[in-house]
């Protein structure tokens, strides 16, 4: 007989504690997780305004970049014109290292090795976050497909193969799956958290109650401070239960000494939902003068109420009054109302938390100044919230469609210069959860190699064993084509050099060979200009699918995915020459952006049918599939610094939300050589792609 959720919970606990003390162990490796920089965003969302002292002074503010990273700020002011500054930091932040604000895309459980691990440019967070939210998803049956609207269509995506392999290993085995999911992550949260630190845990009905005993395990029963019910008023259609209509959220502090600042609410609002369904009694508060709904059972107070004016008559019911008062926030909240469909604040992601919540949250438990994180960061409310409210923050989520609406979303608030960040070798972290800790990048390249079709090289030919060849049948006798097969390494980009080597292996290795193909994961962005340069009609590039050892491990062999993977064609884009135009001390760089050609489409997880409608698109209005696009004026062939950005849904720079501008004009402080000039796509899919050009010196 199986085993109960209960008789489980023990050795799903040990499990997770196991998993977590090994990543603890591996952060004194070499090979610990890290975060990749995938872009410096310094929000400029009207570049017709666009005041550049103003801009780099906004670069320079408080503790913006940690230490290390002081270089990509130091690159960004030298494109404004302005010496470097040292950060200003508040007094009460005088013994914190400076910061930068992050937006992290990818897995959380590795986003959170690597804050614990630290590397040279980014110290450990270790004991150092004064605030986790979490808002993990807590339905098994939720639909997490994405709506994507282009100009006369609308495409219905589902889930990228990373993400349905996230969901569906959550509830692959039911509520077991997900405790055994969370509880590592929990682990890692506790450790990340400062001793005056705090965790809520946002959750409902589905896992609440199980999830409680994880928490009361991994943080301890004592430090248990609130179970918070949200209550909101939605309407549903009728069923034969009680209508749901609140979340709980698991408040605990990681010891007794935890950061508790004082809120309140009037009384008057917190005892709202005891309203009978159809009145309304407005009472003038005599503390504000502020208009509010009192609840109130002695009809003699609200006649009383009534002959001194303060309820309107108009509209009342069977009420309780209480005295308008502050009080300390209850348990129970009732004037934050559920998000509808038209709020201002709405970013079309299907479980975005209203800003007032979180503001309450941060008010009580972030100090001033204080860090918070958000590991399920999905539309970016946490991260919104605390940029307002000037509280540090990063955020994380493995979704590509909530981290281009988290950035959208922060670029809308005009927010300090933040960081986008990407998990280091993805593939190589996949790959040790999929074949083991000991594995070699050799093994890797073996398994690409299997799935392509080719067969490996002679050992003494293939020291690397990232060689394989595929022969052609003959045909009436004559002999079949040779095709060389390089597979690339994940920890590299894949560029001009390796091209090179590749087309110098196929004319020479072992007599010679009619055509290479070349595997890779990651690319240099000049790749498309690199592959135009060689015009090489014997030399084929293609992308090894990013979520590859994703599907390894759910498909369990790489035999059951053998001829199901599609390795597609790079996505590139194409630009029209940078004119650049000089006016005394400043010149001008236009940038108009000439075709973008969407990779494989058949790679993109859509049915036929909505396969067929983006074909036509991207055959009719290619320009129309980009997102969101950037420029950074002087790249310095690194860390893209982006100081101008478009994205479908800005209207400060045309009227047209569908799609966005195809050129833009950035004025810099002029400058007396070549410039590079870094432009970069982001489409729809969330898929990129770059083109770097020289510009010469303006006339």
């Amino acid at each position: 007989m199986p085993k109960s959720l209960l008789e489980q919970l023990p050795e799903i606990v040990a499990n997770g504690r196991k998993q977590a003390e090994k990543i603890l162990e591996s952060m004194e490796s070499r090979q610990r997780v890290r975060l990749q920089t995938r872009e410096v965003v310094l929000p400029a969302k009207d570049s017709a305004a666009q005041d550049w002292v103003t801009q780099q002074r906004r670069s320079a503010q408080q503790e913006v970049f940690a230490p290390g990273q002081a270089r990509l700020l130091t690159s960004a002011q030298a494109t404004l014109g302005a010496a470097p500054t040292a950060p200003t930091v508040r007094p009460e932040l005088a013994e914190r290292p400076p910061w930068a604000n992050r937006l992290i895309y990818g897995d959380n459980l590795l986003a959170m090795a690597a804050l614990l691990a630290g590397d040279d440019e980014q110290p450990s967070l270790r004991g150092k976050v004064d605030l986790i939210y979490i808002d993990p998803p807590f339905d098994s049956k939720a639909d997490y497909r994405t709506k994507v609207t282009l100009p006369g269509v609308e495409l219905e995506q589902k889930p990228t193969v990373i993400e349905q392999f996230a969901y569906s290993d959550t509830w692959s085995d039911g509520t077991a799956s997900y405790l055994a999911m969370i509880t590592p992550r929990l682990i890692l949260m506790r450790e990340l958290l400062a001793d005056t630190g705090s965790i809520y845990v946002h959750l409902d009905w589905h896992v609440g109650h199980y999830v409680k005993l994880v928490m009361d395990e991994v943080f301890g029963k004592s430090n248990f401070r609130n179970e918070v019910i949200w209550h909101y008023r939605r309407w549903t259609a009728g069923s034969n239960r009680y209508q749901a209509m609140h979340d709980s959220l698991f408040f605990y502090s990681k010891t007794d000494n935890y950061f508790f600042g004082k809120t309140s609410v009037d009384a008057t609002e917190s005892q709202q939902a005891v309203i009978e369904k159809g009145y309304n009694v407005n009472v003038v508060d005599s503390k504000d003068g502020k208009i509010r709904q009192l609840l109130v059972y002695d009809r003699e107070k609200v006649d009383q109420l009534i002959s001194l004016g303060q309820i309107d008559p108009s509209r009342y019911g069977r009420i309780v009054y209480i005295d308008a008062k502050d009080t300390v926030a209850p348990d129970v909240w009732t004037d934050i109302q559920f998000l509808h469909s038209q709020a201002l604040e709405r970013t079309d992601y299907a479980t975005q938390k209203p800003s007032k919540l979180l503001d309450r949250i941060l008010e009580v438990s972030c100090p001033q100044g204080g860090l918070v994180i958000d590991f399920f960061g999905g539309s970016g409310t946490t991260a919104a919230v605390a940029e307002r409210t000037q509280r540090r923050w990063i955020t994380s989520d493995i979704g590509k469609p909530a981290c281009m609406i988290m950035r959208k979303r922060l670029i809308d608030l005009e927010a300090k210069p933040f960081l986008y960040q990407a998990i280091g070798d993805y593939q190589i972290e996949a790959a040790k959860a999929t074949l083991g800790r000991d594995f070699r990048i050799g093994d890797l390249s073996q398994i690409v190699l299997s799935l392509y079709g080719a067969l490996p090289l002679p050992p003494e030919a293939n020291p690397q064993r990232n060689l394989g060849q595929i022969a052609g049948m003959e045909l009436n006798g004559r002999r079949g084509s040779k095709t060389l097969v390089l597979a690339d390494s994940p920890n590299k980009l894949t560029g001009t050099a390796t091209l090179k080597k590749a087309i110098a292996q196929r004319d020479n290795l072992l007599g010679g060979w009619d055509r290479v193909v070349v595997l890779g994961w990651n690319f240099e962005p000049s790749i498309g200009e690199a592959i135009t340069a060689l015009n090489d009609d014997r030399l084929e590039v293609l992308v090894i699918p990013p979520d590859l050892m994703d599907r390894l491990k759910k498909k369990g062999g790489i035999d059951k995915l053998r001829g199901q993977v599609r390795f597609s064609s790079l996505q590139y884009l194409t630009i029209h020459p940078v004119q650049r135009s000089a006016q005394g001390s400043e010149e001008t760089l236009s940038v108009r952006l000439k075709n973008y050609v969407l990779l494989s489409p058949e790679a993109i997880n859509l049915d036929d049918a909505n396969r067929a409608k983006l074909q036509a698109v991207a055959n009719a209005e290619p320009l129309a599939l980009i997102e969101y696009w950037a420029i950074d004026p002087d790249y310095d062939g690194q860390v893209f610094r982006s100081v101008w950005q478009d994205y479908r849904g800005n209207t400060a720079n045309d009227a047209d939300a569908l799609r966005v501008v195809t050129q833009a004009s950035v004025t810099v402080p002029a400058h007396s050589g070549p410039r590079k000039v870094c432009v970069r796509v982001v489409d729809v899919f969330g898929f990129e792609a770059e083109v770097v050009a020289t510009v010469e010196v303006a006339a």
